[in-house]
């Protein structure tokens, strides 16, 4: 926000970051009892990816960047299983997820390429 570091610029960190408000928003409509259980998780999981990917970026040696990438992408794969869940506990219809689909799907390739040797 404050700090105009290199990390701010790549495409990775500008589509996480619509990923994570767009989480967020999504998981407003699952019902209250789910508010410590699975919208925590999801909110969670988001900021992970987030975050990974800014704290990876200003590490110096590749590997442990790509370490970071890794454990954001992990953090993506986590919330398609949780959406997967509430779609099948009736929580939100799969038609509503698109958008966020996408952009999960986007965060999933881009950090992919990040990581590959």
């Amino acid at each position: 926000m404050f700090l105009e570091l290199s990390h701010t610029k790549l495409d990775i960190f500008k589509i996480s970051k619509i990923f994570v408000i767009t989480c967020y928003k999504e998981v407003k409509s699952l019902p209250a009892e789910e508010k410590y259980a699975l919208t925590q998780q999801i909110r969670r999981a988001t900021l992970s990816v987030h975050l990974n990917i800014a704290e990876g970026s200003s590490r110096k040696s590749l590997a442990e960047r790509k370490r970071y990438y890794e454990i954001a992408r992990g953090s993506v794969i986590v919330i398609d299983t949780a959406f997967d869940i509430a779609v099948e506990l009736g929580y939100i219809q799969k038609q509503k997820l698109e958008e966020l689909g996408n952009y999960l799907l986007r965060c999933f390739q881009m950090l992919s390429k990040m990581i590959e040797p």
